[in-house]
């Protein structure tokens, strides 16, 4: 799992010198932030998940936001560059798809919330891209099912390529409801997205 990036980026843009400023090390966590102004995506004292994590901002912006009583479980193959001395954060560094590292997650009890910022390797074809996306979220949405709690959200990036809709009524099998948003944190040249699953079923209550 790796974050999109681009070697013509050189000129800091608002977002970027936002969060420099406010000590995030990624411009990424306003994405969260708009998503989780306009979907309540966890609240004071959730348990939330975050999936490829690093660098740490996602986690980092969580942190701020709950409580005492709220938790935040990371997981990426990177180490996260953030303060890892709070008390309420776990990190394992690993891939999501391994059994031992699902297991130790699952140790931690489940999940109001799992957020997702990951993305796959990329090669520069869209359409590859695409499907290495859609590849990549449709995982983290099968193993969701063992990780949330029942009324948990979900959020996930994906990489646009028209198979978006798949993605939302994979969704819909078992949240609430499910939509597509692109915050405006997203750069104007980035195929980037997000999907948010609201309002989780367990499949044992179907």
């Amino acid at each position: 799992m790796s974050k999109q990036s681009s070697g013509k980026r050189s000129t800091p843009d608002h977002y970027t010198l936002r969060a420099k400023k406010e000590g995030y090390p990624a411009r990424s966590v306003y994405k969260l932030e708009e998503l989780n102004n306009k979907f309540n995506l966890f609240g004071h004292d959730d348990r939330i998940l975050d999936i490829g994590a690093a660098p740490g901002s996602w986690s980092m912006y969580c942190l701020r936001k709950i409580g005492k009583n709220g938790f935040v479980a990371a997981i990426d193959l990177n180490d996260l560059t953030i303060d890892m001395s709070d008390k309420r954060l776990f990190f394992i560094r690993g891939d999501f798809f391994e059994e031992k590292n699902l297991s130790a997650l699952l140790d931690k009890g489940l999940f109001n919330t799992v957020i997702s910022d990951a993305a796959p390797s990329t090669t520069g074809n869209r359409t590859v891209d695409a499907g290495r996306s859609f590849t990549l979220a449709a995982g983290i949405i099968d193993i969701s099912g063992r990780m949330l709690a029942s009324g948990g959200n979900l959020a996930i990036k994906i990489f646009q390529g028209g198979d978006e809709k798949e993605l939302v009524g994979m969704l819909l099998n078992h949240f609430k409801t499910a939509k597509i948003l692109k915050p405006k944190a997203c750069r104007k040249e980035s195929f980037e997205t997000y999907i948010v699953g609201l309002d989780f079923t367990p499949e044992d209550s179907l």
